[in-house]
């Protein structure tokens, strides 16, 4: 039986090659992972009625405010959701701040910080 012999410079690239993608799919997981304020804003797009005149919450709603609560699960994902509701906030016309304070309660989600306009965004844990 022959055998064959690999040269040493053909296995050292097959293993930087294994390497490689050991190392960067993790890391593309966690970039698809991570919270964006698209997927902040889409949350609570059914909250808009709410947010601007109050009255019942709906369900989709609350839906929307359990799943953000779910996907903000790292403080800095906490960070970018927050900073996310701030300029939500701003760029959406009519929200009324009362509203906004008293919806995760509404929707018996507990949230342990306040977020508001002048809520320091990097403190939040």
């Amino acid at each position: 039986m022959a055998v064959v012999k690999i040269p040493s410079l053909v296995v050292l690239y097959c293993m930087v090659a294994v390497l490689v993608l050991v190392v960067s799919v993790p890391n593309a997981a966690a970039q698809a992972d991570s919270l964006t304020c698209g997927k902040v804003q889409g949350s609570l797009l059914s909250c808009l009625g709410y947010l601007r005149r109050g009255g019942p919450v709906s369900a989709p709603c609350c839906n929307g405010v359990r799943s953000l609560n779910g996907l903000a699960r790292t403080t800095p994902d906490r960070q970018v959701a927050c900073r996310c509701l701030q300029k939500a906030a701003v760029s959406f016309s009519g929200i009324n701040p009362g509203f906004a304070q008293s919806l995760p309660s509404k929707c018996n989600v507990y949230i342990p910080y306040k977020i508001g306009p002048s809520t320091d965004c990097s403190r939040v844990k």
